[in-house]
Parts: structure tokens; C-alpha cells; sequence
């Protein structure tokens, strides 16, 4: 019997691609229930509960129905009390798979919890799976799709081309300016034909506009992340012939590692966090992905941790 899908996309576009990822992934339709905080999302998750404490008034109306989903996927801890309270709503006929740490007060209520390796998770409940990586939408297939889809749009940049993805600061650890240069000296050194160019939303301005001056722009391709163009990710994953990717996001590292392209991960120490670096040496030590500056050389690829998920989520019915 097919089941109902929902997947609960939040402002969060990593967060949003790993659920994508799985549900792409499963044999039962989905449906994407966008959903937006207001200030009341800040509250920790004790006190919002099983509740929609923390949504706008849109995103309430969103989820307003008769019939509650079989199946609901979350990430992040900003999103887990909606989920929670879809199961309440659905007298608990609604299961529950969650991405990420939602906090502990509330773990054993979900049927699914999983958990990416570089956490170092320490108990043993039986409804939570640790993941090497996060799960992410690249297949053999899509990017096959998204090749053919942006052929046209990349064709002028000449072979060996690099697609350059890079991230920002996150919350404990800044990308300066210093970092910049020394990611274009990485550039640089791999001697591509052509760049390929996208920025995330958590690119400083400076970041943007230090690289948009310091390429050469009869050979780049630059998109800035928030222009109106169609954002061109999965075309430059595959239209690479190499990528060099900054660390930040593990969302993009899994992703570019499973190209099937020469992954190099630049990440300066000032701009990792502890369970980065963890995250980072595992690729390495598997050899999905080298460190930046590594003499260029062939890569694993394919790499998802979706499979073991998706089995994972079908012996729940």
C-alpha cells in the first residue's frame, strides 16, 4: 500500500536537500510543505513542545488538513516540534524521521533519528542511525540530467574546467579575507582552463566581491547566490572536471564526493569546527575527497549514505 510523504522544507536549502535526498529516494510520492519561523522559533524546543509555536501564520495554514501524512521528514532542530505535532494531530499514525540532533529532550519520540558519524553520539537508543555524511540528491542520473540541461550555457568555457562552490562563515567561525586569497592561490594551482563559480547565502559581501575582481572573467562563470538567474549547483557538480569546495557545509562536501570528479576540500583551520575536521579526515581517509592543496588525482565518488537510510525507513512499515 502506498504511504503519504511529507517533507518539511524550512529556509535551511542544505537542510531542505538532504530531506529531498531521501525522499527522492523512496518508493512512496512526497509532497514539499514549505514552512517559515518567526521570532518565537528561538525558543528551545522544551518549551515549543508538540506544538507550532515559532511558524507564521502561512506556514500554520500550510500544514491545516483532514488527513496526516504516513511518513514525515524533518532536519534541524528548528523543525522538529512541527513534526512532533503532526503525530500528535494523526493520534500517532504519523512516523517521524528526523536529520540531525533536535535536542535531547524529546529523541525518543521520534521513529527515526539519524545522526552523522562526527557527532560522536554516545547513547544507544534503538531509533537512531549514525550516518557517515549527510544524504543529498546526486545520482549517476541527475547528474547526467543536469549536464545535458546547462550543455549550452557552459560550452565556451574551455576543458579542464573547475567549479569553484564555495560557502561562508558559520556561527563560531569566520571566512576572512586572507582565507579568500589563499582559496584563489588553490585555484590557481590546479591550472583549470576555466572557472565555474557559485556562492552560498552565507558568503560575505566582501568574499563575493573579492573573487568577482580577482578572476579572470573571460574564463569565469560567476553566480551569486540570490540572483535571478536560475541557480546553476547541480550543473556545475556536473559539469566539472574537477571541483575545489570549501568545507563549511557538509551538505555540499557530500554532494560534490559523489560526482565522480577530483573532490578538493579547502578548509582553513580558524574556519572549521572540531566535528568539521572530523567529517573532512573521514573523506579524506576513504578517499572521497583530498585536502586543498594535494596534488591533483583521482577521487572515489559516488558517495551517498542514503541507502542504509532508505532501508532503514521501510522496516518501519
Amino acid at each position: 500500500m502506498t504511504k503519504t510523504v511529507w517533507i518539511l522544507a524550512d529556509d535551511r536549502i542544505g537542510n531542505v536537500n538532504q530531506l529531498l535526498g531521501i525522499a527522492e529516494r523512496l518508493p512512496y510520492p512526497y509532497e514539499r510543505k514549505e514552512i517559515r519561523y518567526n521570532s518565537f522559533v528561538k525558543l528551545p524546543n522544551l518549551l515549543r513542545g508538540k506544538s507550532l509555536v515559532g511558524l507564521t501564520k502561512e506556514s500554520k495554514k500550510n500544514l491545516s488538513t483532514e488527513t496526516y501524512p504516513d511518513l514525515v521528514l524533518s532536519a534541524g532542530r528548528r523543525s522538529y516540534p512541527v513534526a512532533l505535532w503532526l503525530k500528535k494531530k494523526s493520534n500517532g499514525k504519523t512516523k517521524i524521521i528526523q536529520l540531525m540532533n533536535p535536542g535531547k529532550a524529546y529523541f525518543k519520540q521520534a521513529d527515526l533519528i539519524i545522526l552523522p558519524k562526527h557527532d560522536l553520539y554516545k547513547g544507544d537508543l534503538k531509533n537512531v542511525l549514525i550516518s557517515t555524511g549527510t544524504p543529498h540528491r546526486i545520482t549517476p542520473e541527475k547528474l547526467k540530467t543536469e549536464k545535458e540541461k546547462w550543455e549550452s550555457t557552459f560550452k565556451k568555457y574551455a576543458l579542464p574546467r573547475l567549479s569553484l562552490i564555495v560557502g561562508g562563515a558559520t556561527k563560531n567561525n569566520p571566512f576572512t579575507l586572507k582565507m579568500a586569497q589563499e582559496l584563489l592561490e588553490n585555484v590557481n594551482a590546479l591550472k583549470p582552463k576555466s572557472v565555474l563559480v557559485t556562492t552560498s547565502r552565507r558568503t560575505p559581501n566582501e568574499i563575493v566581491s573579492y573573487l568577482k575582481n580577482n578572476l579572470d572573467k573571460k574564463t569565469t562563470f560567476f553566480y551569486q547566490f540570490g540572483d535571478k538567474s536560475e541557480n546553476p549547483y547541480f550543473g556545475l557538480l556536473s559539469s566539472a572536471d574537477m571541483i575545489l569546495v570549501t568545507g563549511d557545509s557538509m551538505s555540499m562536501c557530500s554532494e560534490c564526493c559523489a560526482t565522480g570528479v577530483p573532490v578538493f576540500i579547502f578548509a582553513p583551520d580558524l574556519m572549521m569546527s572540531e566535528k568539521h575536521k572530523r567529517f573532512h579526515k573521514s573523506l579524506f581517509e576513504q578517499g572521497y575527497a583530498l585536502p586543498a592543496g594535494s596534488k591533483l588525482q583521482k577521487t572515489k565518488g559516488n558517495f551517498n549514505p542514503s541507502e542504509e537510510i532508505i532501508n532503514q525507513i521501510k522496516k518501519l512499515f
